[in-house]
């Protein structure tokens, strides 16, 4: 009750690109805490019960990483789940151990079980950190840990100095293997090909350590709607990611954090696709619409209003 939609709707859709508080009051008026009072108030709903109307529609296979940033001149890290191509789950944690890991990723699980008190996801890509792995089985012990073939690459990729347009070649030919037969025969030829051709270094190594992971990548396969990489989550870092560098990080206190990187979260779930992704999705025009299959306004803060009724929790 502190503005007309239409009035503030430019200025936050803005707020995606980090547009800094001080332009906004130029070009919008009013002042600059005016504005970052309205982002941040966003981060009070419930991101999962905002985003998602239908519990039939909540995601059975996820993707899960943290993203490192500062606060006050410390290192903290967000816990991050995505599906769908939205942020379902976004909390500052203090640290990278598994009880603040799972106390982060738990107001996801949370939020999900305020949507479906039964809700238990089948699958959750993750990277090689025992910590996040281990977070997630406390928070659902039947999930099952897939773990990111992008992230084994990148580690090969690092050391690889020579001979790294033919090895990257065949370790995507690996990763694209229809069965899970034909995945375990390649992976076999990778290993062959790398102690033939490969001299003794870091980078024989970490593609020995491929090899011996063969099992834990197969089990992708039986879910075939699991996700293999965390491409997903690392691209919606990315945005974030210029969007804390410009604001330079966090500088209030621990409250306010939490509610930036929620607000941001939610804003993001349903401020419009550019028009030329717009156009591929017809009437779908924002993460949160596609999941859902409809939208209730024209207008993305009026859709997002309505969907946020009750915080977006159910009571």
């Amino acid at each position: 009750m502190i503005a007309k939609t239409e009035d503030v709707e430019k200025a936050l859709y803005l707020r995606e690109y980090a547009v800094p508080y001080s332009a906004l009051t130029h070009v919008f008026g009013r002042d600059d805490m005016y504005w970052y009072r309205v982002e941040k108030s966003f981060g009070r709903n419930s991101i999962v019960g905002t985003t998602i109307k239908d519990s039939k529609k909540l995601p059975q296979d996820l993707v899960a990483d943290e993203k490192v940033t500062n606060f006050n001149g410390d290192k903290i890290c967000i816990a991050e789940t995505v599906a769908e191509g939205c942020v379902l789950g976004a909390a500052v944690c203090k640290g990278n151990e598994t009880t603040q890991l799972t106390e982060g990723y738990g107001i996801f699980a949370s939020e999900a079980k305020n949507v479906n008190p039964k809700y238990e996801p089948e699958t959750v890509n993750t990277d090689g950190s025992s910590s996040t792995q281990a977070a997630w089985k406390v928070i659902f012990s039947n999930i099952l840990i897939i773990r990111c073939f992008l992230h084994a690459f990148l580690n090969i990729r690092d050391y690889c100095k020579k001979q790294f347009a033919k090895l990257k070649q065949k370790i995507w030919n690996v990763y694209h293997a229809e069965t899970k037969q034909i995945f375990s025969q390649r992976m076999r030829r990778l290993r062959e090909y790398a102690l033939s051709n490969l001299p003794e270094s870091v980078v024989l190594d970490k593609v020995m350590s491929l090899c011996s992971k063969s099992g834990l990548f197969q089990k992708a396969y039986d879910h075939p709607n699991a996700y293999r990489t965390s491409n997903m989550i690392d691209r919606l870092m990315k945005q974030q990611d210029r969007y804390l560098f410009i604001m330079q990080y966090f500088h209030g206190d621990f409250i306010s954090a939490e509610l930036n990187v929620r607000a941001w979260a939610i804003l993001h779930n349903f401020r419009p696709y550019c028009a030329r992704i717009a156009k591929k999705q017809s009437k779908l025009d924002c993460p949160a619409t596609r999941v859902n299959g409809f939208r209730y306004a024209d207008n993305w803060l009026e859709n997002l209003l309505i969907s946020a009724s009750m915080a977006g929790y159910k009571q």
